[in-house]
């Protein structure tokens, strides 16, 4: 039996077609991409099992969409990265990183307390002697970041270690090229010092 449809009952199916195609992605499908493709590295919740890959939990959505978007583009190189990303939809990176944001950090208790003093200092004050500029004018009292600028609290130590040292070696590009000239200025103990410091922070 064939069922007729009215011009009109085509035209609201249609529409009706349109609409759920340009729908977000649901909650289900976002914990499952999460799941699926970001837990082993990232951690349940994005919370981080390993010091290698950032902890995506509590970090500012539109920072994290920035940078899914630089991977998805190539502009920001990583082979681990590009493949899952390659089919994600815009939407889904919207609500990929909406989803992220809104689950607690856990920060890492600072073990050294001389070294986090130090990492202290150098955050809140830099260091005038050999120019680096404090931290927190950038990225805030609370190391909280802001609408483009990451948030370094809580944040592995050697992760952001790691991240510091590209940014001297110009590995890392796609961000703001004034960490390339803080970085650069800076002494090892200072990279370890900050990093430590603001692993500890809630």
């Amino acid at each position: 039996m064939r069922i007729k449809l009215s011009a009109s009952s085509l035209l609201l199916l249609a529409i009706a077609t349109t609409s759920l195609a340009a729908a977000p992605p649901g909650p289900e499908r976002i914990e499952k991409i999460a799941s699926e493709r970001c837990e082993s590295c990232h951690g349940q919740g994005g919370q981080g099992n390993n010091a290698m890959f950032p902890k995506l939990s509590g970090q500012n959505a539109n920072y994290l969409v920035q940078q899914m978007f630089n991977f998805k583009s190539r502009a920001r190189r990583s082979p681990v990265m590009e493949p899952q990303l390659a089919d994600l939809s815009g939407d889904d990176i919207v609500q990929l990183a909406r989803y992220f944001s809104t689950r607690p950090l856990k920060p890492t208790p600072v073990t050294d307390e001389q070294l986090g003093a130090l990492g202290r200092a150098l955050y809140m004050q830099g260091n005038p002697a050999s120019g680096v500029a404090a931290c927190y004018v950038c990225h805030g009292p609370t190391a909280r970041g802001g609408q483009m600028l990451p948030r370094l609290a809580g944040q592995h130590a050697d992760y952001l270690e790691l991240q510091l040292r590209r940014f001297i070696e110009r590995s890392r590009t796609t961000d703001q090229t004034l960490m390339h000239s803080v970085a650069s200025k800076m002494t090892d103990q200072e990279i370890r010092a900050v990093s430590h410091f603001l692993s500890g922070l809630d």
